[in-house]
């Protein structure tokens, strides 16, 4: 049965403070675990345990961030991201009960910004959180203030100012965090970054635990920009291939 409150935080100054987050989960254990990890975070959480209540509640309360279980009632995870990312942009964490890289790269692939593996810390949850929180704000800086001048690597082009990325010619969509992950590789190109580095870069996750994150980001990165672009060295990182000059 779907079930749909608000969680208001207190006013007292956090860094989530004022900021909503939409809950999406249908187990009432998880779900009262992460709002009250979320509350004392100082966010205002709402939840639902449905498809198609996330839907319409994230249309009606315009969450700053969603957290989405693939397996609901109703319709799943993916469609409610796909729904939810048509009707305005926003920062996606999916929950996942299943270690399994497909849902992972599908979930990618339809708009979700990161994912986390049941079971998972709450410390972890709570911080992956205010990482995505941060790259929004940094995004909405970088728009008033962007870098100059259009960046070519042969058929590859990475507009800064537009955050847009063009492969020969054509517009490619990129998520924001893949869009963060190609700037990332491409201010070094050609130079091996670790799965460390760019998590700490692009994530802002200091924790190795979170490396199977960047990976799944790079193959749906590829999938978009080409395989050939991005170089794998074993045991150790990626880069970005160029053309030689």
């Amino acid at each position: 049965m779907e079930q749909t409150h608000t969680t208001h935080s207190s006013t007292t100054a956090t860094p989530g403070a004022q900021r909503r987050v939409l809950v999406v989960e249908d187990d009432p254990t998880i779900v009262d675990a992460i709002a009250a990890r979320l509350r004392a975070e100082g966010f205002v959480v709402q939840t639902a345990s449905d498809g198609p209540a996330a839907v319409d509640t994230a249309e009606a309360w315009q969450p700053d961030l969603l957290i989405l279980d693939i397996m609901l009632p109703g319709f799943d995870g993916l469609e409610v991201c796909r729904r939810v990312q048509a009707q305005r942009p926003v920062p996606v964490l999916m929950l996942t009960a299943r270690d399994d890289e497909t849902d992972m790269l599908v979930g990618l692939g339809v708009g979700a910004d990161d994912y986390m593996t049941k079971p998972f810390s709450m410390r972890e949850l709570a911080a992956r959180v205010h990482v995505l929180l941060r790259r929004v704000e940094r995004a909405a800086l970088a728009a008033t203030t962007p870098r100059s001048g259009i960046l070519r690597l042969g058929e590859l082009e990475i507009d800064h100012a537009q955050r847009r990325v063009r492969v020969r010619s054509e517009d490619v969509h990129l998520t924001p965090t893949e869009f963060d992950l190609l700037v990332c590789l491409a201010n070094t190109p050609r130079a091996v970054l670790s799965r460390e580095q760019l998590l700490a870069e692009v994530w802002d996750w200091a924790d190795a635990s979170g490396t199977r994150t960047v990976d799944s980001h790079i193959k749906a990165l590829r999938r978009k920009i080409g395989a050939e672009r991005i170089r794998t060295v074993h045991g150790v990182g990626y880069a970005l291939e160029t053309p030689t000059p």
